[in-house]
């Protein structure tokens, strides 16, 4: 299949050919793939947006330096989210590779964007990472004043069930300083994350 066919079944209605295009053009790409790619990220057909950032993060690491680029000086809030849900998605499938620096640092900067669906986006995308930015996430939680991220940050330290993350929600959970909203959303974040812990444990018994 050609590279032009392939992006046109990025917009098949059928996701299972929209899925194996995407990676078809992951593991095809020339130099152009990318910035094809990245010009998808403005279309207003959200299906077809969201095969391009899933495609974006087929790519992986190679993608990153682009999507960060975008994610801090384009003007439009839209791809920039769209930018931060790409740099989720390599590290969803690319799991066992460092993630790499420069995301990292975008995605810290982006948790400053004007915009609330991408510095939310941004959390999610830290989240997905997980450990390895443990420390930003604890430091985001402890200086912002948005109660609405801070919610999102400590939804995403009750997933990774993390000891240092649970610590925090505990003081965040009983702080009565704090916005009533979050320190439930806190209390809440600490159950799940026992939880993950305990199932982690869980499966690491079973494989060991």
């Amino acid at each position: 299949m050609t590279t032009d066919s392939l992006f046109k079944q990025l917009q098949h209605p059928n996701p299972h050919l929209r899925e194996r295009a995407m990676w078809e053009l992951a593991e095809s790409r020339d130099e152009q793939t990318i910035p094809r790619l990245m010009g998808i990220l403005a279309e207003e057909n959200m299906t077809y947006r969201r095969a391009a950032v899933k495609a974006l993060g087929a790519i992986g690491a190679d993608a990153v330096p682009t999507l960060v680029e975008s994610l801090l000086h384009n003007d439009n809030p839209t791809i920039r989210a769209s930018c931060t849900k790409a740099l989720a998605q390599v590290s969803f499938n690319h799991p066992n590779e460092p993630f790499p620096a420069e995301g990292v640092r975008g995605l810290k900067m982006a948790l400053d964007d004007p915009n609330p669906v991408v510095h939310i986006a941004a959390v999610m995308a830290l989240g997905q990472i997980g450990r390895p930015v443990l420390d930003i996430l604890i430091e985001a939680l402890k200086t912002t004043e948005n109660p609405a991220l801070a919610v999102a940050l400590v939804n995403a330290l009750g997933s990774l069930g993390d000891r240092r993350a649970a610590e925090v929600l505990a003081t965040f959970a009983e702080n009565e300083s704090i916005d009533a909203y979050v320190r439930e959303s806190a209390a809440s974040a600490l159950s799940r994350s026992e939880l993950v812990s305990g199932y982690q444990a869980a499966s690491d018994r079973r494989s060991s």
